[in-house]
């Protein structure tokens, strides 16, 4: 049979302390490297969103919103415009600046609904500049958007400029 002990050796609990000290210290330089890395990912993002807003700025019917997003409208709705606290159904497709596609309704086929206040500030204002039956284009930079924090995982990176076109089907309520 074997053996059965009643009680750790005291080396052994303090191997086992040094040993839980050390890896917390290892996790804790991970984590830091990490988020440097993290860092300079979206300080690069940033830059190469800032230049392409710049260019963006000089396209004729680009207009830019007092936040920070820019807009244009691709087609005028006869409706009316949703105000922060209504629901929207809407299509849209979402890209990063290199064409990405990390969301699209449009490639789901099915409209999305949101609540105006429960979406990205770029994206709810951008909603704001457009009419019902109306399509418009938003492009919002990173601190409108997900910032430094975007969901982990995902095609959108720390400090990514974004665009969503969209096609604004009705204002809820």
């Amino acid at each position: 049979k074997g053996i059965a002990l009643k009680e750790i050796p005291p080396e052994v609990r303090r191997l086992e302390q040094e040993v839980e000290k050390i890896m917390r210290a290892k996790m804790a330089l991970a984590r830091q490297a990490q988020q440097a890395q993290a860092s300079k990912s979206a300080g690069v993002n940033k830059a190469k969103g800032k230049a392409f807003l710049a260019e963006l700025a000089k396209k004729p019917g680009v207009l830019k919103d007092d936040s920070g997003f820019y807009y244009e409208i691709l087609k005028q709705g006869t409706g009316a415009s949703p105000t922060m606290t209504n629901t929207v159904r809407l299509h849209y497709h979402g890209t990063l600046i290199d064409g990405t596609v990390f969301d699209s309704s449009v490639e789901r086929g099915q409209p999305a609904s949101f609540r105006m206040n429960g979406v990205i500030k770029g994206f709810s204002g951008g909603l704001t500049k457009c009419k019902a039956g109306g399509k418009i284009r938003i492009y919002i930079p990173s601190e409108l958007g997900y910032g430094d924090n975007p969901r982990p995982g995902g095609k959108i990176k720390p400090g990514d400029t974004l665009i969503f076109e969209c096609e604004l089907l009705e204002i809820v309520k």
